[in-house]
Protein backbone atom coordinates (compact mmCIF):
# COMPACT_ATOMS: atom_id res chain seq x y z
CA UNK A 1 0.00 0.00 0.00
CA UNK A 2 1.58 3.61 -1.48
CA UNK A 3 0.89 6.12 1.72
CA UNK A 4 -0.13 9.24 -0.11
CA UNK A 5 2.77 11.93 0.75
CA UNK A 6 0.55 15.23 1.11
CA UNK A 7 -1.72 13.19 3.32
CA UNK A 8 0.62 11.43 5.25
CA UNK A 9 2.88 14.91 6.02
CA UNK A 10 -0.62 16.45 7.37
CA UNK A 11 -1.13 13.51 9.60
CA UNK A 12 1.96 13.25 10.93
CA UNK A 13 3.45 16.94 10.93
CA UNK A 14 -0.23 18.09 12.34
CA UNK A 15 -0.78 16.08 15.08
CA UNK A 16 2.81 16.60 15.87
CA UNK A 17 2.54 20.05 15.75
CA UNK A 18 0.56 20.89 19.41
CA UNK A 19 3.55 20.07 21.38
CA UNK A 20 6.29 21.17 19.43
CA UNK A 21 8.14 23.02 21.94
CA UNK A 22 11.41 21.91 21.54
CA UNK A 23 13.31 24.51 23.95
CA UNK A 24 14.05 23.40 27.11
CA UNK A 25 13.60 20.07 26.66
CA UNK A 26 13.81 17.35 29.32
CA UNK A 27 17.15 15.61 29.97
CA UNK A 28 18.90 17.70 27.66
CA UNK A 29 22.90 17.96 28.21
CA UNK A 30 26.01 17.90 26.60
CA UNK A 31 29.47 17.40 26.58
CA UNK A 32 32.57 19.40 26.41
CA UNK A 33 32.79 21.57 23.52
CA UNK A 34 33.97 20.73 19.69
CA UNK A 35 33.92 21.69 16.71
CA UNK A 36 30.55 20.45 15.79
CA UNK A 37 27.56 19.37 18.00
CA UNK A 38 25.39 16.18 17.37
CA UNK A 39 22.01 16.85 19.09
CA UNK A 40 20.76 13.20 19.93
CA UNK A 41 16.73 13.32 20.88
CA UNK A 42 16.14 9.43 22.58
CA UNK A 43 13.43 7.80 25.16
CA UNK A 44 14.53 7.52 28.30
CA UNK A 45 14.52 3.86 29.08
CA UNK A 46 17.35 1.99 30.69
CA UNK A 47 19.18 1.01 27.49
CA UNK A 48 18.94 4.21 26.68
CA UNK A 49 20.30 5.60 29.98
CA UNK A 50 23.19 3.49 29.45
CA UNK A 51 24.38 4.90 26.17
CA UNK A 52 24.37 7.65 27.52
CA UNK A 53 26.16 7.03 30.48
CA UNK A 54 29.11 5.18 28.25
CA UNK A 55 28.84 8.04 25.85
CA UNK A 56 32.30 9.01 27.14
CA UNK A 57 33.83 6.44 25.39
CA UNK A 58 32.55 7.98 22.45
CA UNK A 59 34.24 11.02 23.24
CA UNK A 60 37.40 10.15 23.73
CA UNK A 61 37.48 8.49 20.62
CA UNK A 62 35.61 11.18 18.83
CA UNK A 63 37.34 14.54 20.21
CA UNK A 64 35.86 16.64 17.52
CA UNK A 65 32.14 15.80 18.12
CA UNK A 66 29.91 17.10 20.80
CA UNK A 67 27.24 15.29 22.24
CA UNK A 68 23.89 16.62 23.31
CA UNK A 69 21.16 14.49 24.68
CA UNK A 70 17.50 15.20 24.67
CA UNK A 71 15.86 12.78 26.48
CA UNK A 72 12.30 12.33 27.25
CA UNK A 73 9.30 9.90 27.84
CA UNK A 74 7.97 7.53 25.03
CA UNK A 75 4.88 9.61 24.39
CA UNK A 76 6.73 12.70 24.29
CA UNK A 77 9.79 11.61 21.80
CA UNK A 78 7.13 10.20 19.60
CA UNK A 79 5.41 13.68 19.57
CA UNK A 80 8.59 16.14 19.16
CA UNK A 81 10.42 13.37 17.09
CA UNK A 82 8.05 12.80 14.55
CA UNK A 83 6.81 16.63 14.30
CA UNK A 84 10.43 17.91 14.23
CA UNK A 85 11.34 15.59 11.45
CA UNK A 86 7.98 16.10 9.62
CA UNK A 87 8.57 19.81 9.89
CA UNK A 88 11.78 20.34 8.68
CA UNK A 89 13.12 21.66 12.08
CA UNK A 90 16.66 20.48 12.05
CA UNK A 91 16.57 20.72 15.31
CA UNK A 92 17.62 16.92 16.18
CA UNK A 93 21.09 15.34 14.24
CA UNK A 94 19.93 11.42 15.70
CA UNK A 95 16.36 10.68 15.95
CA UNK A 96 14.97 7.44 17.68
CA UNK A 97 12.36 5.93 16.06
CA UNK A 98 10.89 2.76 15.41
CA UNK A 99 10.22 0.48 12.46
CA UNK A 100 6.85 2.48 12.66
CA UNK A 101 7.99 5.40 11.39
CA UNK A 102 11.13 4.39 9.26
CA UNK A 103 9.73 3.11 5.93
CA UNK A 104 6.82 5.34 5.91
CA UNK A 105 9.69 8.12 6.28
CA UNK A 106 12.09 7.09 4.34
CA UNK A 107 9.51 7.51 1.42
CA UNK A 108 8.40 10.70 2.10
CA UNK A 109 12.43 11.50 2.14
CA UNK A 110 12.59 12.56 5.43
CA UNK A 111 15.15 10.34 5.81
CA UNK A 112 19.43 10.00 5.24
CA UNK A 113 20.08 6.48 3.98
CA UNK A 114 21.92 4.45 6.51
CA UNK A 115 23.36 1.71 4.36
CA UNK A 116 25.18 3.97 2.06
CA UNK A 117 27.81 4.99 5.62
CA UNK A 118 27.93 1.29 6.74
CA UNK A 119 28.75 0.31 3.64
CA UNK A 120 32.08 2.74 4.11
CA UNK A 121 32.44 1.64 7.65
CA UNK A 122 34.31 -1.42 8.29
CA UNK A 123 33.57 -3.68 10.52
CA UNK A 124 29.70 -2.44 11.17
CA UNK A 125 28.46 -5.25 8.96
CA UNK A 126 24.68 -4.31 8.72
CA UNK A 127 23.71 -7.89 7.73
CA UNK A 128 24.33 -9.03 11.32
CA UNK A 129 21.52 -7.31 12.31
CA UNK A 130 18.76 -10.00 12.58
CA UNK A 131 16.83 -10.29 9.29
CA UNK A 132 13.10 -9.41 10.57
CA UNK A 133 14.73 -6.37 11.82
CA UNK A 134 16.65 -5.19 9.30
CA UNK A 135 13.96 -5.93 6.71
CA UNK A 136 11.62 -3.86 8.67
CA UNK A 137 14.02 -0.45 8.86
CA UNK A 138 14.56 -0.98 4.99
CA UNK A 139 13.63 0.98 2.05
CA UNK A 140 14.04 -0.42 -1.39
CA UNK A 141 16.44 -2.04 0.41
CA UNK A 142 18.32 0.11 2.45
CA UNK A 143 18.29 0.61 5.79
CA UNK A 144 16.83 4.21 6.66
CA UNK A 145 17.59 3.70 10.83
CA UNK A 146 19.37 0.75 12.48
CA UNK A 147 18.41 -1.22 15.30
CA UNK A 148 19.69 -0.52 18.94
CA UNK A 149 17.84 -2.96 20.30
CA UNK A 150 15.01 -5.09 19.17
CA UNK A 151 11.99 -7.02 20.72
CA UNK A 152 9.11 -9.08 20.60
CA UNK A 153 6.59 -9.87 23.06
CA UNK A 154 6.55 -12.27 25.71
CA UNK A 155 4.66 -13.11 29.42
CA UNK A 156 7.02 -13.13 32.40
CA UNK A 157 5.85 -14.84 35.63
CA UNK A 158 7.60 -15.66 39.08
CA UNK A 159 8.75 -18.83 38.71
CA UNK A 160 8.69 -19.21 42.27
CA UNK A 161 4.97 -18.60 43.00
CA UNK A 162 4.08 -20.63 39.90
CA UNK A 163 5.38 -23.78 41.55
CA UNK A 164 4.19 -23.07 44.87
CA UNK A 165 0.79 -23.31 43.56
CA UNK A 166 1.01 -26.04 40.99
CA UNK A 167 0.29 -23.91 37.88
CA UNK A 168 2.11 -25.09 34.65
CA UNK A 169 1.54 -23.39 31.61
CA UNK A 170 1.25 -24.33 28.06
CA UNK A 171 4.27 -22.75 25.91
CA UNK A 172 2.49 -20.30 24.30
CA UNK A 173 -0.07 -20.24 26.75
CA UNK A 174 -3.62 -19.17 26.10
CA UNK A 175 -4.83 -15.80 27.52
CA UNK A 176 -7.47 -18.29 29.27
CA UNK A 177 -4.84 -19.84 31.12
CA UNK A 178 -3.03 -16.47 31.87
CA UNK A 179 -6.26 -15.36 33.38
CA UNK A 180 -6.97 -17.92 35.40
CA UNK A 181 -3.23 -17.77 36.79
CA UNK A 182 -4.20 -14.35 37.68
CA UNK A 183 -6.62 -15.10 39.49
CA UNK A 184 -5.22 -18.13 41.52
CA UNK A 185 -2.19 -15.88 42.49
CA UNK A 186 -3.99 -12.64 43.42
CA UNK A 187 -3.46 -11.82 46.94
CA UNK A 188 -3.52 -8.63 48.71
CA UNK A 189 -0.12 -6.47 48.31
CA UNK A 190 0.82 -8.79 45.40
CA UNK A 191 -1.82 -8.40 42.20
CA UNK A 192 -1.85 -11.84 39.45
CA UNK A 193 -0.33 -9.45 36.71
CA UNK A 194 1.05 -6.29 35.70
CA UNK A 195 -0.34 -5.32 31.88
CA UNK A 196 -0.14 -1.23 30.60
CA UNK A 197 -3.09 1.21 30.81
CA UNK A 198 -1.18 4.43 30.44
CA UNK A 199 -2.77 6.01 27.09
CA UNK A 200 -0.85 6.20 24.00
CA UNK A 201 -0.22 4.22 21.05
CA UNK A 202 2.84 2.89 21.89
CA UNK A 203 1.63 2.10 25.58
CA UNK A 204 -1.91 0.43 26.15
CA UNK A 205 -2.11 -0.41 22.56
CA UNK A 206 1.08 -2.26 22.19
CA UNK A 207 0.10 -5.42 23.87
CA UNK A 208 -3.93 -4.89 23.43
CA UNK A 209 -3.85 -5.31 19.90
CA UNK A 210 -2.00 -8.33 20.42
CA UNK A 211 -4.95 -9.63 22.42
CA UNK A 212 -7.11 -7.79 19.53
CA UNK A 213 -5.33 -10.05 16.85
CA UNK A 214 -5.07 -13.32 18.39
CA UNK A 215 -8.56 -13.02 19.64
CA UNK A 216 -9.80 -12.74 15.78
CA UNK A 217 -10.13 -8.82 15.92
CA UNK A 218 -8.96 -5.87 13.52
CA UNK A 219 -8.99 -2.58 12.93
CA UNK A 220 -10.28 -2.49 9.39
CA UNK A 221 -11.69 -4.69 7.00
CA UNK A 222 -10.84 -5.33 3.03
CA UNK A 223 -12.28 -2.25 2.24
CA UNK A 224 -11.23 0.12 5.24
CA UNK A 225 -14.40 -0.21 7.34
CA UNK A 226 -13.36 -0.29 10.73
CA UNK A 227 -14.51 -2.99 13.23
CA UNK A 228 -13.79 -1.78 16.14
CA UNK A 229 -17.18 -2.24 17.76
CA UNK A 230 -17.11 -5.95 16.49
CA UNK A 231 -18.35 -8.85 18.63
CA UNK A 232 -14.03 -10.45 18.12
CA UNK A 233 -12.40 -6.72 19.23
CA UNK A 234 -15.89 -5.96 21.60
CA UNK A 235 -14.86 -9.51 23.43
CA UNK A 236 -10.62 -9.20 23.53
CA UNK A 237 -10.81 -5.31 24.49
CA UNK A 238 -13.58 -6.15 27.59
CA UNK A 239 -11.43 -9.78 28.58
CA UNK A 240 -8.22 -6.89 28.38
CA UNK A 241 -9.92 -4.72 30.73
CA UNK A 242 -11.39 -7.16 33.36
CA UNK A 243 -8.50 -8.50 33.79
CA UNK A 244 -6.33 -5.62 34.55
CA UNK A 245 -8.99 -4.20 36.70
CA UNK A 246 -9.92 -7.41 38.47
CA UNK A 247 -6.09 -8.76 39.10
CA UNK A 248 -3.80 -6.21 37.96
CA UNK A 249 -1.84 -2.94 39.09
CA UNK A 250 -3.32 -0.46 41.55
CA UNK A 251 -3.17 2.96 39.54
CA UNK A 252 -3.47 0.24 36.21
CA UNK A 253 -4.85 3.31 33.85
CA UNK A 254 -1.69 5.06 34.56
CA UNK A 255 0.92 2.38 33.75
CA UNK A 256 3.39 2.06 31.48
CA UNK A 257 6.31 -0.10 30.49
CA UNK A 258 8.31 1.39 32.94
CA UNK A 259 5.88 1.47 35.99
CA UNK A 260 4.79 -2.50 35.03
CA UNK A 261 8.89 -3.38 34.76
CA UNK A 262 9.12 -1.73 38.42
CA UNK A 263 6.58 -3.84 39.77
CA UNK A 264 8.18 -7.04 38.54
CA UNK A 265 11.37 -6.10 39.04
CA UNK A 266 10.51 -5.38 42.70
CA UNK A 267 8.53 -8.54 43.11
CA UNK A 268 5.45 -6.79 43.63
CA UNK A 269 3.42 -8.57 40.95
CA UNK A 270 3.40 -11.77 39.69
CA UNK A 271 2.72 -11.80 35.64
CA UNK A 272 3.95 -9.50 33.49
CA UNK A 273 2.92 -8.98 29.93
CA UNK A 274 5.49 -7.40 27.64
CA UNK A 275 8.21 -6.26 25.62
CA UNK A 276 10.88 -8.89 25.37
CA UNK A 277 13.61 -6.10 26.71
CA UNK A 278 12.38 -5.68 29.40
CA UNK A 279 14.88 -8.62 30.76
CA UNK A 280 17.35 -5.60 30.85
CA UNK A 281 15.72 -4.53 33.38
CA UNK A 282 14.40 -8.07 35.39
CA UNK A 283 17.57 -9.76 35.52
CA UNK A 284 19.86 -6.83 36.63
CA UNK A 285 21.23 -7.89 39.57
CA UNK A 286 21.56 -4.28 40.74
CA UNK A 287 18.10 -3.23 40.66
CA UNK A 288 16.05 -6.15 40.39
CA UNK A 289 14.87 -8.20 43.09
CA UNK A 290 13.51 -11.34 41.10
CA UNK A 291 16.60 -12.12 39.20
CA UNK A 292 16.79 -16.08 38.53
CA UNK A 293 12.95 -16.60 40.07
CA UNK A 294 11.46 -15.41 36.68
CA UNK A 295 10.09 -17.93 33.89
CA UNK A 296 9.19 -16.68 30.10
CA UNK A 297 6.76 -17.87 28.07
CA UNK A 298 5.66 -16.99 24.26
CA UNK A 299 3.25 -14.67 23.82
CA UNK A 300 -0.14 -15.63 24.50
CA UNK A 301 -2.68 -16.79 22.25
CA UNK A 302 -6.39 -17.50 21.37
CA UNK A 303 -7.36 -17.92 17.67
CA UNK A 304 -4.42 -16.93 16.12
CA UNK A 305 -0.84 -18.34 17.05
CA UNK A 306 2.35 -16.42 17.05
CA UNK A 307 0.67 -13.21 18.71
CA UNK A 308 3.82 -11.59 19.96
CA UNK A 309 4.95 -8.14 18.26
CA UNK A 310 7.85 -7.09 15.86
CA UNK A 311 9.23 -3.59 17.36
CA UNK A 312 13.02 -2.04 17.64
CA UNK A 313 14.06 1.47 18.95
CA UNK A 314 16.43 2.49 16.10
CA UNK A 315 18.30 5.64 15.41
CA UNK A 316 17.97 7.33 12.15
CA UNK A 317 19.53 10.81 10.80
CA UNK A 318 16.68 13.40 9.58
CA UNK A 319 17.59 14.76 5.99
CA UNK A 320 18.03 17.82 7.17
CA UNK A 321 20.70 17.39 9.86
CA UNK A 322 24.17 19.49 8.80
CA UNK A 323 25.85 17.05 11.01
CA UNK A 324 25.37 13.68 9.09
CA UNK A 325 29.02 12.45 8.97
CA UNK A 326 29.27 12.96 12.65
CA UNK A 327 26.23 11.78 13.45
CA UNK A 328 26.73 8.22 11.85
CA UNK A 329 29.64 8.04 13.47
CA UNK A 330 27.49 8.34 17.18
CA UNK A 331 25.19 6.04 15.78
CA UNK A 332 27.18 3.47 14.39
CA UNK A 333 29.32 3.65 17.70
CA UNK A 334 25.69 2.80 19.82
CA UNK A 335 25.01 -0.24 17.43
CA UNK A 336 27.89 -1.96 16.76
CA UNK A 337 29.19 -5.19 18.10
CA UNK A 338 31.86 -3.14 19.69
CA UNK A 339 29.47 -1.34 21.96
CA UNK A 340 27.73 -4.87 22.67
CA UNK A 341 30.96 -5.96 24.44
CA UNK A 342 31.72 -2.78 26.14
CA UNK A 343 28.12 -2.88 28.21
CA UNK A 344 28.44 -6.37 28.81
CA UNK A 345 32.17 -5.58 30.28
CA UNK A 346 31.32 -2.63 31.74
CA UNK A 347 27.48 -2.97 33.28
CA UNK A 348 26.99 -6.47 33.00
CA UNK A 349 26.14 -8.83 30.45
CA UNK A 350 22.27 -8.50 31.46
CA UNK A 351 22.39 -5.33 30.76
CA UNK A 352 22.99 -5.91 26.83
CA UNK A 353 20.68 -4.03 24.63
CA UNK A 354 18.82 -7.35 23.04
CA UNK A 355 17.57 -8.26 20.13
CA UNK A 356 19.14 -6.61 17.76
CA UNK A 357 22.55 -8.10 16.21
CA UNK A 358 22.91 -11.99 16.27
CA UNK A 359 26.42 -11.96 16.67
CA UNK A 360 25.21 -10.24 20.20
CA UNK A 361 23.74 -14.15 20.68
CA UNK A 362 26.90 -15.68 19.87
CA UNK A 363 29.05 -14.00 23.35
CA UNK A 364 29.92 -16.62 25.34
CA UNK A 365 28.88 -14.32 28.44
CA UNK A 366 25.82 -13.12 27.00
CA UNK A 367 24.52 -16.68 25.99
CA UNK A 368 25.13 -18.20 29.62
CA UNK A 369 23.30 -15.30 31.39
CA UNK A 370 20.84 -15.19 28.81
CA UNK A 371 20.20 -18.91 28.90
CA UNK A 372 16.57 -18.49 30.01
CA UNK A 373 15.20 -15.70 27.94
CA UNK A 374 17.57 -15.42 24.92
CA UNK A 375 16.52 -17.72 22.33
CA UNK A 376 13.16 -17.52 23.26
CA UNK A 377 13.41 -13.67 22.36
CA UNK A 378 14.80 -15.02 18.78
CA UNK A 379 12.07 -17.64 18.35
CA UNK A 380 9.49 -14.91 19.57
CA UNK A 381 10.83 -12.27 16.82
CA UNK A 382 11.14 -14.89 13.99
CA UNK A 383 7.32 -15.66 14.61
CA UNK A 384 6.26 -12.73 14.03
CA UNK A 385 4.09 -12.17 11.74
CA UNK A 386 3.33 -7.85 10.89
CA UNK A 387 2.55 -8.65 7.42
CA UNK A 388 -0.29 -11.21 8.53
CA UNK A 389 -0.92 -9.63 11.74
CA UNK A 390 -4.91 -10.73 12.19
CA UNK A 391 -6.80 -14.19 11.87
CA UNK A 392 -8.99 -12.34 8.44
CA UNK A 393 -7.42 -10.23 6.40
CA UNK A 394 -6.58 -6.91 6.43
CA UNK A 395 -5.17 -3.73 4.22
CA UNK A 396 -2.87 -2.85 7.04
CA UNK A 397 0.23 -4.52 8.25
CA UNK A 398 2.28 -4.23 11.67
CA UNK A 399 1.52 -6.57 14.99
CA UNK A 400 0.76 -3.84 17.64
CA UNK A 401 0.77 -1.13 15.49
CA UNK A 402 -0.84 -0.27 11.93
CA UNK A 403 1.83 1.20 9.33
CA UNK A 404 -0.27 4.10 8.12
CA UNK A 405 0.96 7.60 9.07
CA UNK A 406 -2.98 8.23 10.60
CA UNK A 407 -1.85 5.75 13.28
CA UNK A 408 0.00 7.77 15.58
CA UNK A 409 -3.20 10.44 16.19
CA UNK A 410 -5.94 7.76 15.63
CA UNK A 411 -4.23 4.91 18.07
CA UNK A 412 -3.62 7.95 20.58
CA UNK A 413 -7.38 8.93 20.58
CA UNK A 414 -8.51 5.25 20.88
CA UNK A 415 -5.98 4.30 23.75
CA UNK A 416 -7.32 7.19 25.55
CA UNK A 417 -10.96 6.08 25.27
CA UNK A 418 -9.52 2.05 26.43
CA UNK A 419 -7.44 3.90 29.31
CA UNK A 420 -10.54 5.45 30.65
CA UNK A 421 -12.49 2.44 30.69
CA UNK A 422 -9.93 0.47 32.32
CA UNK A 423 -10.41 3.25 35.21
CA UNK A 424 -13.49 2.58 35.38
CA UNK A 425 -15.16 6.02 33.50
CA UNK A 426 -16.71 4.41 30.93
CA UNK A 427 -17.67 0.94 29.73
CA UNK A 428 -15.56 -1.19 27.42
CA UNK A 429 -18.69 -0.61 24.89
CA UNK A 430 -19.01 3.05 25.20
CA UNK A 431 -15.22 3.72 24.61
CA UNK A 432 -15.33 1.08 21.47
CA UNK A 433 -18.31 3.04 19.92
CA UNK A 434 -16.27 6.52 20.39
CA UNK A 435 -13.32 4.35 19.08
CA UNK A 436 -15.18 3.44 15.99
CA UNK A 437 -15.93 7.08 15.06
CA UNK A 438 -12.58 7.86 15.10
CA UNK A 439 -11.26 4.75 13.24
CA UNK A 440 -14.76 5.78 10.05
CA UNK A 441 -12.79 9.13 9.52
CA UNK A 442 -9.54 7.58 8.84
CA UNK A 443 -10.99 4.59 6.68
CA UNK A 444 -13.57 7.03 4.90
CA UNK A 445 -10.41 8.73 3.07
CA UNK A 446 -8.86 5.43 2.19
CA UNK A 447 -12.16 4.26 1.02
CA UNK A 448 -12.23 7.82 -1.22
CA UNK A 449 -8.96 6.83 -2.95
CA UNK A 450 -9.57 3.05 -3.96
Amino acid sequence: MKVRKKQAFKCIAGAGALVFALSGCAGAGSFGTSDQTVTIAMVSNSQMQDARALSAQFRADNPDVDLRFVTLSENEARAKITASTAMGGGEFDVVMISNYETPQWAEYGWLTNLSEFARETEGYDEDDFIPSLKDSLSYEGDMYSVPFYGESSFLMYRQDLFDEAGIELSNPPTWTEVAAAAEQLDRPGLPGICLRGKPGWGEVLAPLNTVINTFGGRWFDEDWNPQLTSPEVQRAVQFYVDLVREHGQPGAATSGFSECATQLAQGRVAMWYDSTAAVSTIEDPSSSNVVGQIGYALAPVEEKENAGWLYTWSLGIPATSENKEAAWRFISWMTSQDYMRLVGETLGWDRVPPGSRNSTYEIPEYAEVSAAYGPLTLEAMANATPLQPTVDPVPYTGVQFLAIPEFQDLGTRVSQQISAAIAGQKSVSEALEQAQLYAEAVGASYRENQ
